[in-house]
């Protein structure tokens, strides 16, 4: 089988519509690595055999090779976009389509950017595989090179025009064996060490196998290592909570008349789980702003206070004339007690969303899109943004961390509001807007990995699921079936330490593969 693809790449005469359509089902084959398929090995390969092919093209060619594998991840690896906008923004299926379409192109970018500058950067590659000089030559673009350059255009993805960093490589390891790793380098320095195995495994496409045997036992040294770098130990203190996924219909979640029925089936499901310290209910569990269900706010406030707990809720609050998608605690924020203060609304122990998603919760150019369909008129599209860095959320004296919904997906915003004495990382999500798709799963997979990374014990509370207990190794504890109805309650061992990444984060990663570019770009000028 290698052996024809070999031929295949090495006859330039081919029409170049077939080697696009090898890239596109290359990368159409790494959205199996993720869940909920989770089948990691496939993600290296792919891109090992992209990057082995390619090395024959022109770079206006490995371009176009590129940016096909990556039309090719992003088109199956995030189709479940469309789903949001067909089933519930009012447009017709071929549009939803030709936006998710759309977007995966603009994806496909990155991948087209990491093999334009690779090409470019080794343009006196000589093709002979037996010429010394080109041995280095080809050693230094699939092992230092590419993977450097992969890593800086996932980062890229994950900022620029507000960030999408959905899919990074790193990401396909929540159920791998190199995610113990996350704990210093992070889900991006993940992909980093995919890029270079991937570099390696092309090597021995042309017979070069030392370099595969060389990653791998480096890959497998740092793995056994990384556990005894670690100081994140228990302190013996645990906690009890509830997680209640209330599975409200999105048809009928912003109802006026479903307002009500939503907020007595929250309390009658936390009812029997009283005893436990915290209750989570997910985002916008509360449909409504503050000042509509203040009444209701006020006994919930008092029924936790009897019952010695906290309940931790999504809402929107309203202040400064603006609307945010928030959390709030009510009942016991500091301590146990059964008299505190009624609930004030007045923004203290409560985190305001500060990444938004765009379309969903804000929209650019809002005075020319909002006219052009349903779908750009969302309920609850216009909210502010709240501050970058956010004190935690205090629940029984306990420190959380919180990030609603798409927040997860930023490894170093949830990092910057970790601080050696956060308990819990906390995510919230209404994930109903995209069915049964595959979007709720892979953005489960991308909440484990923030406990990896961070050391912490991880709570998810949504609508309809996935809602989950994780720990800090990210293994799934305790979860809920999805679309069903229910409440989860389990007893969480708390941890105290830092991890390496929660200590340094994305930076050193960034400033090597800067390095690895920047020494590119100088062999490239001398040579």
């Amino acid at each position: 089988m290698l052996k024809q693809i070999r031929a295949f790449a090495q006859q330039k005469s081919r029409p170049c519509a077939l080697r696009l359509i090898l890239a596109f089902a290359l990368g159409a084959s790494t959205a199996l690595s993720f869940a909920p398929y989770s089948i990691w090995i496939i993600y290296p390969f792919a891109m090992a055999i992209a990057l082995w092919h390619s090395r024959m093209l022109s770079t206006k060619a490995s371009f176009y090779y590129w940016l096909s594998f990556g039309f090719g991840c992003f088109a199956i690896g995030i189709s479940w976009v469309h789903v949001s906008m067909d089933v519930f923004g009012g447009m017709p299926l071929i549009a939803s389509v030709g936006l998710m379409a759309l977007l995966a192109l603009y994806l496909a970018l990155y991948p087209a950017l990491t093999g334009l500058v690779l090409s470019w950067l080794t343009k006196t590659l000589n093709n002979d595989d037996s010429d010394d000089s080109a041995t280095k030559l080809s050693l230094w673009r699939n092992l230092a090179l590419f993977p450097a350059l992969w890593t800086l255009t996932e980062w890229a993805r994950g900022w620029v025009m507000t960030g999408f960093p959905w899919l990074w490589a790193g990401y396909s390891q929540t159920q791998g064996p190199l995610k113990p790793l996350a704990s210093i380098i992070g889900a991006l320095g993940l992909s980093f060490v995919l890029a270079m195995l991937a570099g390696a495994l092309a090597l021995c496409f042309v017979k070069r196998y030392k370099s595969l045997l060389f990653v791998l036992l480096a890959c497998f040294l740092a793995v056994w290592i990384t556990p005894t770098l670690s100081n994140i130990h228990p302190t013996g203190e645990n906690v009890k909570v509830a997680l209640v996924q209330g599975n409200i219909p999105q048809s009928m979640k912003w109802e006026p008349d479903a307002l009500w029925p939503t907020l007595l089936k929250y309390m009658d499901l936390s009812r029997e789980h009283l005893d436990a310290d915290i209750i989570i209910w997910p985002e916008a569990a509360i449909p409504a702003p503050e000042s509509m269900v203040q009444e209701f706010l006020d006994n919930a406030n008092k029924v936790a206070n009897l019952n010695h707990t906290s309940i931790i809720t999504g809402i929107i609050s309203h202040q400064n004339n603006k609307f945010y998608n928030s959390l709030i605690v009510l009942g016991n924020h500091n301590q146990k007690q059964q008299t505190g203060p009624d609930y004030e609304g007045d923004g203290s122990n409560q985190f305001k969303k500060h990444h938004l998603l765009p379309i969903g919760e804000f929209v650019p150019f809002e005075a020319l899109l909002r006219p052009i369909a349903p779908f750009f008129n969302l309920p609850m599209s216009s909210f502010a943004r709240g501050e970058y860095q956010q004190p935690n959320l205090s629940a029984l004296g306990h420190k959380i961390a919180p990030a609603i919904c798409y927040e997860i997906a930023f490894p170093e915003q949830l990092r910057d509001s970790v601080n050696l004495g956060t308990d819990i990382l906390l995510t919230v999500s209404n994930d109903a807007w995209f069915g049964s798709s595959n979007g709720p799963l892979q953005h489960m997979e991308i909440a484990q990995m923030r406990a990896v990374e961070l050391g912490r014990p991880l709570l998810r509370a949504t609508n309809n699921g996935v809602t989950a207990v994780v720990n800090e190794h990210g293994n799934i504890t305790a979860s809920l079936p999805q679309f069903e109805t229910g409440v989860l309650s389990a007893t969480i061992p708390l941890v105290t330490g830092q991890t390496w990444f929660a200590k340094i984060g994305q930076t050193p990663l960034l400033i090597v593969c800067g390095l690895l570019v920047l020494l590119g770009l100088g062999r490239r000028f001398k040579g």
